[in-house]
């Protein structure tokens, strides 16, 4: 296998928990080497379809896709998705990436399914790992994964995650945190969970996994 970065490839069990056993139809958006892809359809009976800008990243994961669309998802290959395609559309750190991701929301709407979600995993730019750099070594971490991966051209708090599903309206499910004292993998991260039952535990959130359903009156 080509040497991907290993931020994009792992398993999300995080996200595959929040699947829908009844989906028969699911968007994987940014789907990478078909990791997600995989461990859903070994999970539920669907047919799962992957997008990925990277032609490695994608020609892996048409091994374990029943389709996948190579392209740059900001450039309308949406557009030939018909509408209310879509039980489930997956978001997994794609919309940190994006120049417009709200336009990609608005589009999401589009081709979800009646009482269908979109499943968004988003870095949280408030973890204090940004304010101890800025503050204490006047310095932006620039790094190759994580919260402060050099390729991300958008940043979230919670507030901005919600604003992103304000238009077009969707019902919020459920927002669930990824905690982590360290950004980077470490055995100290197992403790992180600690911090859950505090006030300032928002500073300690490495990423959101959040739940919206469509909104079907909009």
């Amino acid at each position: 296998m080509n040497n991907f970065n290993k931020a994009y490839i792992g398993k999300r069990n995080d996200i595959l928990k929040h699947i829908p056993i009844k989906a028969k139809y699911i968007l994987d958006i940014g789907c990478s080497i078909g990791t997600l892809g995989r461990q859903i359809k070994n999970k539920n009976k669907c047919h799962v379809t992957g997008v990925e800008l990277s032609n490695e990243m994608a020609k892996e994961a048409a091994k374990y896709l029943d389709k996948v669309i190579i392209g740059d998802v900001e450039k309308s290959i949406l557009n030939d998705i018909n509408d209310n395609k879509f039980e489930c559309i997956i978001l997994a750190d794609i919309v940190e990436h994006l120049n417009d991701p709200w336009k990609l929301i608005i589009d999401c709407h589009r081709i979800l399914k009646k009482d269908g979600i979109i499943i968004a995993s988003i870095p949280n730019i408030k973890h204090y790992s940004t304010i101890y750099n800025l503050i204490i070594k006047g310095y932006w971490p620039y790094r190759e994964r994580g919260i402060h991966d050099k390729t991300h051209l958008r940043f979230f708090t919670l507030k901005n995650i919600k604003e992103l599903f304000k238009y077009p309206q969707f019902i919020e499910k459920s927002i669930n945190r990824n905690y982590r004292i360290i950004e980077s993998p470490n055995k100290i991260n197992k403790f992180s969970k600690i911090f859950s039952i505090l006030p300032i535990r928002n500073f300690f959130v490495f990423q959101y996994i959040t739940v919206y359903k469509k909104n079907n009156f909009y």
